[in-house]
């Protein structure tokens, strides 16, 4: 199923874009000046992740995601600062058939921090995944129980803990547990197929 996603989205301090080529500059500029930050809760890069044309190849392929209907991202901005990039949401493993569902994942610069900028781009980006055309039932979002101010955006936004996922992801050199939550879309009625 294609997916005709917005290529931007706006909230009251952020602008929300999609992935594009002419983001790469700034995505690695992002990445670079986050790379400390973000390495306990990030999967092992890759020997060239810090590289533009490594950059560019990922969002070439986040675009293909998109336009397939598999994922749904967003590279965060302020309105007053639209070419510093302070973050990315995004839905992943987009399911259909009896499940509708996707994965929930985010991250924000080190600098960014304290301020509920997560917990506004976040409601952006729920807010596309319950309406049309997307419309899913349900979105999962797996973190580790040490990382406080990740847990604090899902209880602000309402997701429900499901349980606890043992060694659930190698993340900074080692398989870690992750606490599991959801959050249900209530326009979905309890015996409404997909």
């Amino acid at each position: 199923m294609s997916l005709e996603a917005p290529k931007q989205l706006s909230s009251a301090r952020l602008l929300l874009r999609a992935p594009s080529a002419a983001l790469a500059p700034a995505v690695l500029d992002f990445d670079l000046r986050n790379q400390e930050h973000l390495a306990p809760w990030s999967p092992r890069l890759s020997a060239d992740y810090f590289e533009l044309a490594s950059v560019q190849q990922r969002l070439a392929r986040a675009e293909q995601e998109q336009a397939a209907g598999l994922a749904l991202r967003y590279w965060l901005s302020s309105h007053e600062e639209p070419t510093r990039l302070i973050g990315q949401v995004n839905l992943t493993q987009i399911s259909r058939g009896p499940f509708q569902n996707a994965m929930l994942g985010y991250s924000l610069d080190a600098q960014s921090q304290g301020s509920g900028l997560m917990t506004e781009a976040l409601r952006s980006l729920i807010d596309q995944a319950f309406a049309s055309p997307l419309r899913l039932h349900r979105l999962q979002a797996a973190v580790r129980p040490e990382n406080k101010p990740s847990l604090a955006v899902l209880q602000r936004l309402g997701f429900a803990l499901e349980g606890l996922s043992l060694r659930y992801l190698f993340i900074d050199g080692a398989w870690r547990d992750h606490q599991v939550f959801a959050l249900l879309n209530p326009s979905w009625g309890d015996t409404e197929a997909p």
